[in-house]
């Protein structure tokens, strides 16, 4: 995957993560917005979204570094998960 790709992914989840936000804020249905579902699917957004700004930022990394980006891998959610802001 490279930039441009990552970026359109995080631009994608993006905008679907907005899309579950605004009906938790009246622009759904009572049900949509109380349903584990939607809260399941939120979390899984979030962490989808936290894995792959790192990917993003490990591949510039690399590039700065003069190295290969496309040899940046994308870490397990659990361990992204457990970074500190």
């Amino acid at each position: 995957m490279d930039e441009q790709d990552l970026l359109e992914r995080i631009q994608s989840l993006v905008e679907e993560e907005h899309r579950l936000r605004d009906a938790a804020t009246g622009g759904g249905t009572e049900d949509a917005v109380d349903s584990d579902g939607s809260r399941a699917r939120l979390a899984q957004l979030e962490a989808q979204l936290d894995q792959c700004w790192d990917l993003l930022r490990q591949r510039r990394a690399k590039k700065h570094a003069g190295e290969d980006p496309d040899d940046a891998e994308p870490r397990p959610i659990s361990e992204v998960e457990g970074y500190r802001q």
